[in-house]
């Protein structure tokens, strides 16, 4: 096993943070006030990386640092290792070995399946393949990773991307994670008006908004930390949210609590499929939402499954699709941009969730593709989406809902890939680009570039169609070629 892993590590050298530290820290599963144990740190940069970021890590590797300590951490990574294992025992040991120094969480990753076509010239050798540079590699299905992880662990993991999963040590902060991942973002209502205690008191009424606008709902005793204040000023959380209320819009603190409440239906929609926690189970924080929010938990739960179970009826999706304000749609798709998703209908976010929740977050992936004729999801990536007029895809991955089966294209080093179009109608009609984009749509149809749309879906044919009208685009703008 020692020498497996030495010998894939020492073959990676890395410019940047390894994927699954960087996911660790997007979701805010690895930050600076919980430490970070690397079992299988191979040279140690990621370690490196992060301690001059101000992060307390530790690592230990079997060659390059065999006699460090292994050490409990709140986080442990086991990155790309148990794939480098050739024999299946050893292999679950190594994971079974990290997950006992995992005080919260182990984040566990794996090369897939698809990634065996980068490994070039490549013979079977016990359940993977011997590789050109002679490692052995064991490529996972993504279900079968997860099953496994599982199975060894005694435990359900979350998919983070495909390839990477974590493992928590507590339910219920398993529980908290995945419900937080269908929480949008919303924003407090603004100032509509003066009001001289308002005014007054500002400072010390912002935590209770942003509480509000976080959770859709009043906080308990113990859920704000200048509580006392606040009661000695106003007399009681209700009477400062009602003063809150006089200067802002009521009707927008109302659809904080409906888009709330909207959340955590998905949330429960979605953990159907693992197995719904019991009320009892549920965090604290989600308990009290589903009190505010429901008569009962068993309400909740029924509304929830309602929702899920009505998108494998027939055209249920379909007919959102068509009526989805938000999005570009074709015979056979809805499209949006992934900025766009929290204001998709509940239908099509828990369409989406089906998806993400299998296969985690998609690298790259900035497009959402959401399949109207079958149950699929696409994720696309378009790298150069914002600052290229037209940009060009540069791979996609594709769940189907039913199968459960992936498949990926990279579409890199293609001679002619596909281009977008009509950008506006991807985002949203407040995002920062929107009237950028529709303005460049104005001129290119006032143009006559849209004409004969069967061609121009590629670079090439719509460099045709641009040569073809003697204009050329600079950037978002569109000028006139000058005269031979």
């Amino acid at each position: 096993m020692q020498e497996a892993i030495a010998r894939h590590k020492t073959a990676i050298t890395r410019t940047e943070l390894s994927r699954p530290i960087k996911l660790a820290l997007a979701d805010g599963i690895l930050t600076n006030d919980r430490p970070l144990f690397d079992y299988g740190c191979g040279l140690g940069d990621d370690l490196r990386q992060l301690a001059t970021e101000g992060y307390q890590v530790a690592g230990w590797d079997p060659v390059h640092h065999p006699d460090a300590a292994q050490q409990r951490a709140p986080i442990v990574n086991i990155g790309y290792v148990v794939n480098v294992i050739e024999d299946p025992r050893e292999r679950a040991e190594a994971l079974r070995r990290a997950w006992a120094l995992a005080e919260e969480v182990l984040v566990v990753s794996a090369r897939l399946t698809p990634d065996a076509r980068f490994q070039g010239e490549a013979r079977e050798f016990e359940d993977g393949v011997l590789t050109s540079r002679g490692t052995f590699q064991k490529f996972f299905d993504q279900q079968e990773l997860r099953n496994w992880i599982d199975q060894n662990l005694e435990t359900s993991s979350v998919p983070a991307a495909p390839g990477v999963f974590y493992a928590f040590r507590d339910e219920e902060s398993r529980t908290a994670f995945v419900a937080s991942r269908y929480r949008r973002r919303l924003v407090a209502p603004r100032l509509t008006k003066s009001a001289e205690l308002y005014n007054q008191h500002e400072e010390l009424l912002m935590p209770l908004m942003d509480f509000v606008s976080d959770r859709g709902r009043l906080p308990a005793d113990d859920e704000l930390s200048n509580r006392g204040a606040l009661c000695e000023v106003f007399g009681s959380i209700r009477r400062a949210f009602a003063v809150i209320n006089r200067v802002t819009d009521t009707e927008s603190w109302d659809q904080i609590t409906a888009e709330r409440a909207q959340d955590l239906l998905i949330y429960l929609g979605l953990s159907q499929f693992e197995g719904r926690p019991p009320f009892g189970k549920l965090p604290r924080a989600l308990q009290r939402d589903v009190k505010g929010f429901f008569s009962s938990y068993k309400q909740a739960c029924e509304e929830a499954d309602d929702l899920l179970y009505s998108i494998g009826a027939p055209g249920i999706v379909d007919g959102a699709c068509q009526i989805s304000e938000t999005g570009k749609l074709t015979p056979s798709a809805l499209y949006v941009h992934e900025s766009a998703l929290d204001v998709l209908s509940p239908i099509l976010r828990l369409y989406e969730g089906c998806a993400r929740g299998y296969i985690g977050r998609v690298d790259g992936a900035n497009l959402i593709k959401l399949h109207r004729d079958e149950p699929k999801i696409s994720y696309l990536s378009y790298p150069a989406f914002e600052t290229d007029p037209h940009p060009t895809l540069s791979f996609s991955m594709t769940v189907h809902l039913q199968t459960f089966r992936e498949r990926s294209r990279d579409y890199a080093k293609y001679r002619n890939p596909p281009i977008l179009h009509r950008k506006e109608c991807f985002v949203r009609s407040d995002h920062p680009l929107h009237a950028k984009f529709a303005r460049l749509t104005r001129i290119e149809e006032d143009k006559g570039l849209y004409e004969d749309t069967s061609r121009i879906g590629t670079r090439d044919g719509w460099n045709e169609a641009l040569t073809a009208k003697g204009l050329y685009l600079k950037g978002h703008r569109l000028l006139r070629s000058a005269p031979d």
